[in-house]
């Protein structure tokens, strides 16, 4: 038979040695990344010397904002804040004499979304502490807020809040009220949405000239390729015809913009730099606070990118000589998408840097 089907044997056999060199190389690619490490799931804040030590007396309060909105109508899917974007801030306010009050358009327990594959130690920390946890259920509703009890406003992202913040009077009240009177207005991914219609008392929108960072078109459409339809608007355009000068960073990396009182982030990568920008623009030098492993790799990714190959393995071998952590996960989680978006050598570079990275860990 497959001699009078040469064409079929040839066919076959060349399918069944591409599936085993797909499956070979998935085993290679799966053993270059680490272990999960099971003990950060129950690690505390008194685990954490950033916490625990040195603490600093009360400098008053901080008013964190998340989304009430828990589904995306047009597509179905379950949405809300990102946990990420709220443990980091929050403990970053904490650490340096800040209470933190958490609020919701609808107040009560509002929709959180965790990705495991992103969670870090002070994630699970804010999962195990019962002050946070308390507070995170029971947001007070937006119109309990009176904005002279805060000194800064810090708003989280996650896809709920294109739907609930952009047009929500109060908030855009409560921003309005603390940007004018000399305070802090941070936010972060799409947390930016609840920018688009603050007007100050001269009448122009609050972005006007401002620069400005949020999640981009370029980040959400590849991710939702639908988006245009799904959301409302694309943050990204939106923020600019409120005369905003976006400022685009790489896709999925940190990316944040300063302008006087307003600090904006691009995405959850962003986070951190977003709220010790804003302890600093508060007058105040940020607690020093170990750089995180997935802080390290954000590095070498901007490295790399601006770079080349060369440079991220030199700042790899600087970092694992002072015996800092790297997140090799992240790392290999970029080189997927560079596979998904077609960027062959890019692939190739990143699935290099994750085996180089863990010849270093293992010597």
């Amino acid at each position: 038979m497959f001699k009078k089907y040469k064409f079929l044997k040839i066919s076959l056999l060349s399918i069944l040695s591409l599936v085993l060199i797909i499956f070979l190389f998935g085993y290679w690619f799966i053993n270059l990344l680490p272990a999960r490490d099971k003990t950060l799931m129950s690690k505390t804040v008194n685990e954490i010397p950033y916490l625990s030590e040195n603490v600093i007396s009360n400098r008053g309060k901080i008013l964190v904002v998340v989304t009430s909105t828990s589904m995306i109508e047009k597509n179905q899917k379950k949405t809300g804040y990102e946990l990420t974007e709220l443990s980091r801030a929050y403990y970053v306010f904490q650490a340096n004499g800040f209470e933190v009050d958490i609020a919701s358009p609808k107040g009560g327990k509002p929709p959180v979304v965790i990705d495991d594959e992103d969670m870090g130690l002070y994630d699970y920390a804010f999962l195990n502490d019962k002050e946070a946890q308390y507070k995170s259920a029971n947001t007070i509703p937006l119109d309990q807020i009176n904005s002279s009890d805060y000194s800064a406003v810090y708003i989280v992202g996650g896809k709920g809040a294109m739907f609930d913040f952009p047009n929500h009077k109060k908030l855009q009240s409560l921003i309005k009220s603390l940007y004018e009177s000399n305070k802090v207005v941070g936010a972060v991914c799409h947390g930016p949405a609840a920018l688009i219609n603050v007007k100050l008392n001269n009448g122009d929108y609050l972005l006007k000239n401002k620069k400005v960072s949020s999640f981009t078109s370029k980040e959400e459409l590849f991710l939702i390729p639908e988006a245009k339809t799904v959301f409302p608007f694309l943050l990204q355009e939106e923020l600019s015809s409120k005369g905003a000068k976006f400022n685009e960073g790489i896709m999925y990396l940190e990316q944040v913009s300063h302008d006087d009182n307003l600090i904006t982030g691009q995405n959850p990568w962003s986070t951190w730099k977003v709220a010790e920008t804003m302890i600093a623009q508060m007058g105040y030098t940020p607690k020093y606070r170990e750089t995180t492993g997935e802080e390290h790799a954000v590095d070498i990714l901007a490295t790399y990118t601006l770079k080349g190959k060369k440079e991220a393995k030199k700042m790899i071998e600087k970092i694992s000589d002072e015996n800092h952590s790297i997140n090799r996960v992240l790392i290999a989680k970029h080189g997927v998408l560079a596979a998904m978006k077609g960027e062959v050598s890019t692939f190739y570079d990143l699935v290099t840097i994750v085996s180089f990275l863990k010849n270093i860990d293992q010597d």
